[in-house]
């Protein structure tokens, strides 16, 4: 469907004002700073008179003096935009407090008191979805980082840990259901149409992982029988008109809850496990002890509206969710400079459990492919952090691919070196020591350290160092050995000029150049600036595989020959190392194409070498369609980008797509027959049959491809797909393709799947997306015109991101040459921050490649990341704009 171009202006939409104010500046949080809290709060009892509009929470405070820390003479109570109904101290009340900004101040005398706080909340005010705020008719909290303090005065830390007993009542017509963390420990009913319930969590946690939901809503619910023989009821919780589509995420805990006793030994505690799914939600899930709750995004799916993808991410976060269990919630973070201690372990513990479900070598390459667009980028551009930061003036800004994804595979190099096994001894080794506390990293490190009998030294740098190493590579062969010369370089970051080199873990084997067949795997470390390794037995120089399984989260270097390289790709046994060597083939053609760097012969040669390559690949009866599928997709135009910038300084966008345009076509023209023999094969495989999913996936990158060569025969085939499709992967693809082109069915098929769609909010997030990702040469103006779209909305983080998120890595869009993509982030920027300012801060860090950018699209970046600046910023945006302009 051609939408209707109406400018997305301030003037055209309200939504979109911005006036210039200046910034307060908030202060910096420093790690070497922390000092423990002076009181321990080993109780708090809640009790919630909840309301839509106005919610009385009542909270009583048993306090204790910290013999480990300072003492104190007060206490400070964190709040955030509280009103403060009443104080008690010891039961009587008190006058004599005082606030500094929302916190307040209690004088405390004596080594124990009991405070009691009254306060008044408005969650259907609370549009930034922190703290307790309104959802579809629902009263839902999110916590983490720093929420709690917005229900109530605390101190909102992850050190200070609590036994939590709560009561809630309301309106049992509006609220019918009461949920909490921990069991559920009595119920009944009240006056005025109201009921209660009390909940009683017996492990102690810190006030980020509170939570409570009220609602109407239905469970899909099931029994779990851990290792030893306790029943435990599971339960989703949804509204009515979506329990159809909860059994695939119910099933998924049910997966993880068995996986994770089996491989790390580790049991659920709890009578109860709830799930809840809410609509609005900055987030993908939260981990909440007990009662998760989640993004609608990652809870509802069946195969006519969700794809093949969704029905994975699903699988994953709900084990995310659950691993945390025990990595975030029995065992906690010290401070909030540790988050990797529990994000990037547990992004481990699901990526190893998804490889188990689904298959390693596929799944591997996903991750690899994750980290490099999203964390790569980071760790090169001005927001470049360790995995465990140094400081920060908003610790929601934290919540970082490097944090996350280089956090894995930080704790994955670590599992690598020492074996499974030994690994297995030092997770429990850490279990063991540390459950019930506030941990650091270095606690864990040390875990492993003892339990595997291994040296973490020198390792300990990868927690300290931002930046992504550089390993050069060079092979020589001399006699009958082969001499493998490697070299580190860790590249200088903001704040971070000297680098010193780390071990550097590595996969590596020597395939003969006839037969493409090697001896066995070698495991080396690079722990020195540059090492040399030898091996004997080769006749002739062999080809170099190496990082394979990517062992390590590096750049890699190597003197390969387009001939080495397209052996790798027809013969190597490591799935990784041969998805590396046909995308290695594609970026060194287009990186130096796109720079101008080839001649006529050597433009022939490259564009031969990736054809024939293809060509193998296509015609290889021995690879399942999932992995063909990965080998055959072209490297991203951002991952170019980062190549481009990396090689040149600077990478110019305009030219990166204009060669992977130009090669997707020549593709698609030279290999238009296989494509269309295997498009027919996969077409016809079940949805259910074993390899559909892979058929599924092989069939929308041959239509991709097929468009780039003949746009008419490709929109044919799409169209035809569309009309006939059983499953919203094929419904998607198809309509993906459509999309990008200027056809007739593109306008048929966007006005067929609105309407067919458009009462599933989640179905049509995705319509947005199509759009402002689409190849279509108006895309700009369409997502204009979008943002006026009746059912777009800033006030819901996912219809947001639909839009705007889509359209800002959207790189041949995003990066005009008249500087509109820009504009529109900005403009939206400036428009969210006001209404949701997490949400909003995200969208600053495209913006901030500006000096790794060609010097005309740098200039127009750097002058809307000023605009920005010059707004009446939150803490949130402002430490992202501002790190951005000085990086």
């Amino acid at each position: 469907m051609d939408i209707a171009t109406t400018p997305a202006t301030p003037e055209g939409n309200p939504e979109l004002a911005d006036a210039a104010r200046s910034p307060a500046e908030p202060p910096v949080i420093q790690r070497e700073d922390y000092k423990p809290f002076p009181w321990l709060i080993p109780e708090i009892q809640l009790d919630f008179d909840l309301a839509t509009d106005s919610t009385r929470v009542v909270s009583k405070l048993t306090v204790m003096r910290n013999s480990r820390a300072d003492p104190a003479e007060t206490i400070r109570l964190n709040g955030d935009g509280l009103e403060l109904v009443s104080i008690k101290l010891d039961g009587q009340p008190i006058n004599n407090w005082s606030m500094d900004g929302d916190d307040l101040i209690l004088p405390l005398s004596a080594d124990a008191h009991e405070i009691e706080i009254a306060t008044q909340i408005d969650p259907s005010a609370n549009t930034k979805l922190e703290g307790l705020y309104a959802s579809s008719g629902m009263l839902c909290t999110q916590c983490e980082a720093e929420g709690f303090r917005r229900i109530t005065f605390f101190p909102d830390r992850p050190d200070v840990l609590s036994i939590y007993s709560v009561r809630m009542s309301g309106s049992k017509d509006q609220f019918p259901i009461l949920l909490c963390n921990g069991n559920e420990v009595a119920k009944g009913e009240g006056e005025n149409g109201t009921h209660w319930a009390e909940w009683h969590d017996p492990w102690p946690k810190p006030s980020y992982l509170f939570a409570l939901v009220a609602g109407d809503l239905v469970a899909n619910s099931s029994t779990f029988t851990t290792m030893n023989g306790r029943d435990v009821t599971l339960n989703v919780w949804v509204r009515k008109e979506d329990l159809s589509r909860t059994d695939h995420a119910l099933k998924s805990l049910e997966l993880s809850m068995k996986w994770d006793e089996e491989v790390f030994g580790r049991e659920y505690d709890l009578d109860l496990y709830n799930i809840v799914a809410v609509s609005d939600f900055n987030m993908g899930a939260m981990e909440n002890k007990g009662l998760n709750i989640f993004n609608t995004k990652y809870v509802l799916a069946d195969p006519e509206t969700a794809t093949d993808d969704d029905f994975d991410a699903i699988e994953g976060v709900i084990a995310h969710e659950y691993f945390h269990n025990w990595s975030g919630n029995r065992i906690t973070c010290r401070d909030w400079f540790q988050l990797s201690l529990k994000e990037g372990f547990t992004v481990l513990r699901d990526q190893l459990f998804s490889q188990d479900m689904r298959g390693e070598a596929v799944k591997r390459i996903e991750d690899v492919r994750i980290l490099r667009l999203a964390q790569f980028p980071e760790d090169a551009g001005p927001l470049a952090h360790p995995i465990r930061p140094d400081s920060y003036r908003e610790i929601s800004n934290f919540y970082t691919a490097t944090v996350y994804n280089k956090g894995a595979e930080v704790i994955r190099m670590m599992r690598t070196m020492c074996g499974a096994e030994a690994f297995r001894r030092g997770t429990d080794l850490y279990f063991e020591r540390h459950d019930g506390e506030a941990a650091t990293c270095e606690d864990f490190i040390k875990s492993i350290e003892d339990g595997a009998g291994l040296d973490l030294t020198q390792f300990r740098l990868w927690y300290r160092q931002a930046g992504t190493p550089k390993v050069t590579a060079s092979l020589s062969h001399n006699g009958d050995t082969a001499t493998l010369k490697l070299s580190q370089q860790v590249p200088a970051t903001p704040g971070q000029t000297d680098k010193k080199p780390m071990p550097i873990p590595l996969k590596m084997a020597l395939l003969n150049p006839e037969t493409g067949q090697h001896s066995g795997e070698t495991f080396i470390i690079l722990s020195e600036t540059e090492q040399s390794f030898s091996f004997d037995g080769f006749a002739a120089k062999p080809v170099l595989s190496i990082n394979r399984g990517f062992t390590a989260p590096v750049v890699i270097e190597r003197d390969a020959s387009r001939d080495d390289l397209m052996l790798l790709a027809r013969h190597d046994d490591d799935p990784f190392a041969r998805y590396e060597a046909m995308q290695e083939l594609s970026v060194s053609h287009l990186v130096a194409a796109a720079s101008g760097r080839l001649g006529d012969e050597e433009r022939a040669a490259g564009e031969a070498g990736i054809t024939q390559a293809f060509t193998a690949i296509l015609n290889d009866g021995a690879l399942d369609d999932a992995m063909r599928g990965e080998l055959l997709l072209l490297p991203t135009s951002t991952y170019l980008f980062e190549q481009m910038a990396h090689a040149h300084g600077r990478a110019d966008p305009g030219a990166i797509h204009a060669e992977r345009e130009g090669l997707k076509a020549l593709l698609a023209r030279s290999l238009a027959d296989q494509l269309l023999v295997h498009y027919r094969r996969c077409a016809n495989v079940p949805y259910e049959a074993e390899g559909g999913r892979g058929a599924r996936k092989m069939k929308t990158i041959c239509l991709t491809l097929l468009a780039a060569g003949d746009p008419a025969k490709a929109a044919e085939l799409a169209a035809q797909q569309y009309k006939s499709a059983g499953s919203m992967t094929d419904r998607q693809g198809a309509l993906s393709v459509l999309a990008g082109l200027e056809t007739p069915e593109r306008t048929h098929a966007l006005l067929d799947f609105y309407n067919r769609f458009k009462d599933n909010a989640l179905v049509i997030d995705k319509w947005f997306s199509i759009q402002a990702l689409s190849l279509h040469p108006h895309v700009t103006e369409h997502v204009k015109a979008l943002a006026q779209h009746p059912d777009f909305t800033l006030k819901n983080p996912n219809r947001a991101r639909s839009l705007y998120m889509a359209f800002a890595g959207n790189p041949s869009a995003f990066h005009s040459p008249d500087g509109q993509g820009y504009k529109i982030i900005a403009d939206f920027i400036l428009a969210l921050d006001p209404i949701n300012p997490q949400t909003a801060a995200r969208f600053v860090t495209p913006l901030g490649k500006w000096k790794r950018i060609e010097e005309g699209r740098s200039a127009a970046m750097k002058a809307e990341l000023q605009r920005i600046a010059q707004a009446e910023l939150s803490r949130d945006t402002f430490e992202q704009v501002t790190r951005s302009l000085e990086g």
